[in-house]
């Protein structure tokens, strides 16, 4: 099992600019920027453990698990839904 950050040793990004998945906005060359780096993470093999790391420490900015930020935050609102309603449940 992998622990919270042993996934990056893992990640298909691990060789790449980090400034490539953290653009400046979400228009213009901002758009070819956030193609490029969900592209890499489209092959990536620890691509899910890589979004739950970004929604358990809430990453506002960048491309994480192939998702950009405005896509990640509805999933993370989404995601927190169903960590509420299984803590219910239990």
């Amino acid at each position: 099992m992998l622990t919270l950050t042993d996934w990056r040793e893992l990640s298909a990004c691990r060789d790449s600019d980090p400034d490539l998945f953290f653009p400046i906005g979400s228009t213009g060359p901002a758009i070819n920027q956030i193609d490029k780096a969900t592209a890499i993470c489209g092959s990536c093999s620890v691509r899910e453990a890589c979004l739950q790391y970004a929604f358990e420490t809430n990453q506002e900015a960048g491309v994480w698990g192939g998702f950009a930020e405005d896509d990640r935050r509805r999933l993370r609102k989404r995601w927190l839904a169903e960590r509420r309603r299984a803590r219910q449940a239990s």
